[in-house]
């Protein structure tokens, strides 16, 4: 009772009435609210204005505490809901639980108990404000709709034959702190407030969690223990029978998961006790309410007139699922109109019930007497089966199913990191990766309906099968991609979330998945009869590969799915008020055999993950980038990643500091790695192909545009195998060829080649042109073994390679092994070829120079490689004349050319010589290429190109952009012997204020 303070007020007045109204005021236990005025003049004094005191509610609370599993738990119930029929807040740790059950009034004139099962998450649980556009939660969730089935299946058995009254349930979470899963909570609460209320309820029940870590068992696992282990099992029992079943594994044996429910057993009947205690405190007394039951008169009519013809049927194993329901209710039909003609509104209220019943009867008898089903089966024998993998090519993967009547296709679809599942749950992980969606049609059983929203049995068959095949998947690391599987039930007689599992596990090979085993599953029955004095089973039968009428007439639905190695999910649903364990664990052992067949069948159709080369097989590519490239290829708003999505229908997810592309087929892949290197590039390396678009051509090569805006030099050298005049001739400004980079010159330019990506045909006689006196000579560059050089009196105008006979894909190091074929001319000649080129017209040519400094920096070099040519052995020459002509690497060392001395014997040697030394004298000006201007140092030696010729010196190119200055020893000294154009040999002396280069002019000996 609520505590009521009272303030009473004595007032020294001498008014009779003002002491009666006082005495009025004060004989109540309520509150004053301020005492009378009798006059104007009067005034109140300070006790008058004191505020009001307000009455305090006592709330009488009742709780119950006890420890299961190392965890406190209370139940407690008083404190809030409490106009509910029953209201009870479980508790464990910072995780509570609030669970109402509420009974409608009127009478239930119905066939059947209309309970509906309510589980809420709000995200106040946790302290978040939902991210919905309305900020408020919306439509129940997968999570909530599987919790509140939970909660449904053990509870409906136990309540009371005939009692047809709208009941509700709903199960909110409080409060949760993300360790614990409140659904077990949840249930247990439920079965508390049952017990509190007046409904009648055969319990209570206890439902507890187990997992596995390292071979043993615990007891109420935390989240992050649910994460080790390879068990995750949800039992639900009442003192001496087991009432639900939920498991997911990880190939875990039968007798293992049978120890496991014998140690799960009287964990959950832990729960049982404090429940009876608390309703001893403060339950209600059952109401008394009308239950809808067949009389027995109505029951023994019934009987009569339709057992003899329901048999029939039933013996008959030619019938077929809709002729036999066809038959049944043609019975049903003919009895309604006898009843009628009768009158007997009595029996026609219940027929449908009786008929059902009499049914019931009729199949149960005959399973346990005789060993005989509806279709004639064999009670472990599995009916015929059909598989066929990929039937559905233009799909990432598909498999059809059928096991009997009941069929099921099953399509999968691969994507990207990012297409995976948001969870917006309070406990769990915040993704899903892999979605099995299962969808029951009307037509699947030949009825008339419409589609809506998420479905209970849907989702609930969708995610056993989901569990089933979770275990078989490959790591996330070895497969990233998000997959779904699509179930569509084609016909359903049945078990068609185990034909679900079946098809699954073909389609995810079909896809090429690496799966550990096969998953295969199937529906395990049971048909009991109870001694009606004790209420024990007196005897029964377990089947295999139940039927759905069998399903719906026995008493088990014991669904269970694995591999050869073990089980990897487990459904159990009874219909009566617990079943014995023992048989139980006993129907483990024809679910495996029948099993076993199922997987033979299945592995015969398709018994490894098909190799992903087919053209509509998905590709996935992980890239690395900076963030700030990968800004870049996203765009403002993204703007950009969605036109490139748009335009080739593939999907990109980024994360820090990577990209991810999947594509539909390799050709998808292909179009979106170019618009993404086109737009950011990627890593450089040598050897690597790039797309690029050629932006200028000099006369020297082409400038090309790749990989994200970068650019490099395609030298005129690389663009063929062939000898090229005219770079014009071979490529355009615009043109998109595809280069391989073959490393960086001495100034960082990047180096393209085209013909490294062009096959090498037989190579051709190249003429090399000139007045110098050559003999002929043989080039065979894959035998060192032979003379490079073959003296022949006579001018030859010809040197010719040795024949290939066949044609080899050009690699990066054979095509640098290889001399490269060259066309020496004169120097009219070139002036000529330049000219129609319309190349160099503003620059003159290397001939140009004075006729006396050409001819010392030949002589020079002749002397430094004459020796070389004679002092050596035929293949020593042949490396040395290779190393001269191939271009170098940042990663290779430098050939220096001071190694190569003279000799006064060198002067013997024949004229002839002196035009290949002419030629390696400008491959050695060539390979000595740009540089880097941090990387000119003092007495660094250059070939520097006269660009201008002033009063006091010379300005120099030095190449790449870097430009020098020579000074005159005095004011126009040495100005006449230079010309525009002129290349002469500088070496850096010295740095000016700014930085510019002073170079001397070096002069040949």
């Amino acid at each position: 009772m609520a505590s009521v303070a009272i303030t009473r007020k004595n007032h020294l007045l001498s008014s009779l009435l003002h002491v009666t109204r006082c005495r009025s005021l004060c004989s109540r236990r309520t509150i004053t609210t301020g005492r009378p005025t009798f006059a104007a003049s009067i005034s109140n004094s300070p006790a008058d204005n004191e505020t009001p005191v307000s009455r305090t509610k006592v709330l009488e609370t009742f709780r119950e505490e006890f420890e299961i599993g190392s965890r406190l738990i209370t139940l407690e119930t008083g404190k809030i809901a409490r106009f509910a029929n029953g209201a009870v807040v479980l508790g464990m740790e910072d995780t509570n639980v609030l669970s109402t059950v509420c009974s409608a009034k009127g009478d239930g004139v119905r066939d059947f108990l209309p309970l509906t099962v309510d589980y809420q998450e709000k995200q106040f649980a946790q302290g978040v404000i939902p991210g919905t556009y309305m900020r408020r939660e919306g439509a129940p969730k997968e999570r909530e709709l599987l919790c509140g089935r939970l909660i449904d299946r053990p509870i409906r058995p136990l309540f009371p034959a005939g009692f047809y009254h709208e009941v509700q349930v709903m199960a909110s979470v409080l409060s949760s702190d993300g360790k614990q899963d409140p659904d077990v909570m949840a249930a247990n609460a439920t079965s508390a407030a049952l017990m509190l209320s007046d409904i009648p309820w055969d319990g209570p029940i206890g439902m507890i969690r187990v997992g596995r870590i390292d071979g043993h068992l615990v007891v109420n696992p935390s989240m992050e223990e649910l994460n080790l282990s390879d068990l995750n099992l949800v039992y639900a029992c009442t003192r001496d029978k087991t009432m639900m079943i939920d498991v997911q594994a990880h190939e875990i044996s039968e007798k293992d998961l049978e120890a496991a429910f014998r140690f799960a057993h009287p964990e959950a009947v832990k729960f049982i006790e404090p429940q009876l205690k608390l309703a001893a405190k403060a339950g209600k007394l059952k109401k008394e309410y009308k239950l809808s039951l067949v009389s027995e008169r109505t029951m023994d009519k019934v009987r009569n007139m339709t057992e003899k013809s329901i048999e029939a049927i039933f013996t008959d194993p030619s019938y077929g699922k809709f002729e036999r329901g066809e038959a049944l209710d043609k019975i049903g039909q003919d009895v309604k109109g006898l009843l009628e003609e009768e009158g007997d509104e009595e029996s026609l209220k219940g027929l449908s019930k009786t008929v059902d019943t009499v049914r019931k009867q009729v199949v149960r008898r005959r399973i346990l007497d005789e060993g005989f089903r509806l279709d004639g089966r064999c009670l472990d024998e599995v009916r015929p089966l059909y598989c066929e993998a990929g039937n559905l090519p233009g799909l990432h993967g598909s498999a059809l199913f059928s096991r009997g009547d009941t069929q099921v296709l099953c399509t999968v679809t691969l994507g990207a990191p990012g297409d995976a599942q948001r969870l917006d749950s309070i406990v769990g992980p915040p993704t899903k990766r892999f979605m099995l969606h299962y969808s029951f049609p009307p037509y699947c059983i030949n009825e008339v309906g419409k589609r809506t929203g998420l479905n209970r049995r849907e989702v609930g068959h969708g995610t056993l099968a989901e569990k089933a095949l979770t275990a078989v998947l490959p790591p996330e690391l070895d497969f990233p991609y998000t997959v779904r599987i699509n179930s569509e039930v084609m016909g359903s007689d049945g078990s068609t979330s185990m034909a679900t599992v079946c098809g699954g596990s073909m389609a995810l090979m079909d896809a090429g998945i690496p799966l550990k085993d096969h998953v295969a599953g199937l529906s395990v029955g049971l048909v009991t009869e109870i001694d009606s004095s004790t209420g024990t089973v007196d005897q029964y039968r377990i089947l295999t590969d139940i039927l759905g009428l069998e399903d719906h007439l026995g008493d088990m639905d014991f669904k269970i799915a694995g591999t050869r190695n073990g089980i990897t999910a487990i459904q159990l649903d009874i219909k009566p008020a617990g079943i014995p364990l023992d048989i139980i664990c006993e129907s483990l052992e024809p679910a495996y055999k029948g099993r076993l067949q199922i997987l033979e069948r299945m592995e015969h159709e398709i018994n490894a993950a098909r190799t992903q080369d087919g053209k509509n097989c998905p590709r996935l590519v992980t890239l690395k980038y900076s963030n700030d490239d990968l800004r870049r290829l996203i765009g403002p708003l993204g703007a950009l990643k969605m036109k490139i999505e748009e335009e080739t229908g593939a999907r990109m997810s980024v994360s820090d500091g990577t990209l991810t592309i999947i594509a539909k087929n390799q050709s998808v892949m292909e179009k979106v790695q170019e618009k993404v290197d086109l737009i950011i590039g990627r890593a450089i390396e040598v050897g690597g192909v790039y797309k690029g678009i050629v932006t200028s051509i000099k006369e020297y090569g082409a400038f090309v545009e790749f990989n994200g805006g970068q650019h490099g030099l395609l030298h005129v050298s690389e663009l063929s195998h062939e000898p090229v005049s005219r770079i014009s001739d071979v490529i355009s400004v615009g043109q998109q060829l595809s280069l391989m980079c073959i490393g960086q010159d001495l100034r960082g330019n990047i180096k393209l080649s085209l013909k490294a990506t062009l096959p090498q045909k037989t190579k051709k006689s190249v003429v090399v042109e000139g007045s110098s006196n050559l003999s002929k000579q043989k080039l065979d560059s894959c035998t060192p073994g032979k003379d490079l050089l073959t003296k022949q009196e006579g001018q030859i105008s010809a040197v010719k390679d040795s024949p290939e006979d066949t044609d080899t894909s050009t690699k990066l190091n054979s095509s640098y092994s290889s001399t490269s074929p060259i066309v020496i001319r004169s120097a009219v000649e070139c002036d000529e070829e330049e000219k129609s080129a319309g190349l160099g017209s503003d620059l003159k040519n290397n001939s140009s120079l004075k006729p006396q400094r050409d001819l010392k920096s030949k002589s020079s070099q002749k002397l430094k490689t004459l020796k070389s040519l004679s002092g050596s052995d035929s293949g020593s020459v042949l490396s040395k004349k290779s190393r001269i002509v191939k271009p170098y690497l940042l990663t290779e060392k430098a050939i220096n050319y001071d190694t190569y001395l003279s000799s006064d014997e060198d002067k013997n040697e024949d004229q002839h010589k002196s035009g290949i030394l002419d030629y390696l004298e400008e491959q050695v000006y060539k390979v000595e290429g740009p540089r880097d201007a941090k990387k000119l140092k003092l007495g660094t030696k250059v070939t520097a190109k006269i660009l201008q010729v002033r009063a006091r010196g010379l300005v120099l190119d030095l190449g790449g952009g870097i430009k020098g200055m020579y000074r005159f020893e005095s004011r126009g000294g040495g100005k006449q012997e230079f010309e525009v154009g002129n290349e002469v040999q500088a070496q850096c002396m010295s740095f000016t204020g700014k930085g510019i280069p002073v170079m001397s002019i070096i002069q040949d000996d």
